[in-house]
């Protein structure tokens, strides 16, 4: 029984340290933003089909929230990206670098299409890692 007490006893002290710890010592590696995020790798198709297209791409691990989005703005005009699909992705503060791939939906057979990547917080501040414009063409359907 006394062994139980000192337990419970330990857990309750160590909560209430955690809970009156200043918010600023308690803050996830995640939090620390990186001073520049660049692409280390892509973008490129990972997958293309006649309707859709998987474009993934890796940076530098961004920082900030947890919660980021991968983002690729599309569209048949090089000039003219006016269609947007993002995904979401959840950072691993202990890793350099972060993967993302972003599904892009409704796509027409037989059409080329351009696009560029960004990522973004949850809180929708950009990360500014903007990529140049690429291109790729659907297949055929079957």
């Amino acid at each position: 029984m006394n062994k139980l007490v000192l337990k419970l006893t330990m857990a309750v002290m160590v909560s209430n340290f955690v809970y009156l710890t200043p918010a600023a010592a308690q803050e996830s590696p995640t939090t620390k933003r990186a001073a520049k995020v660049r692409i280390t790798q892509g973008p490129e198709i990972e997958r293309l089909d006649p309707d859709f297209a998987i474009i993934r791409w890796r940076c530098n691990n961004p920082g900030g929230s947890p919660v980021h989005y991968g983002i690729v703005r599309f569209g048949t005009d090089p000039k003219k990206l006016d269609q947007t699909a993002k995904s979401p992705i959840r950072l691993n503060p202990t890793h350099p670098q972060t993967l993302f791939r972003v599904r892009v939906y409704d796509l027409k057979p037989r059409t080329t299409y351009y696009y560029k990547v960004d990522s973004m917080e949850a809180n929708g501040k950009g990360s500014q890692v903007k990529s140049p414009v690429k291109s790729f063409i659907t297949p055929q359907s079957r």
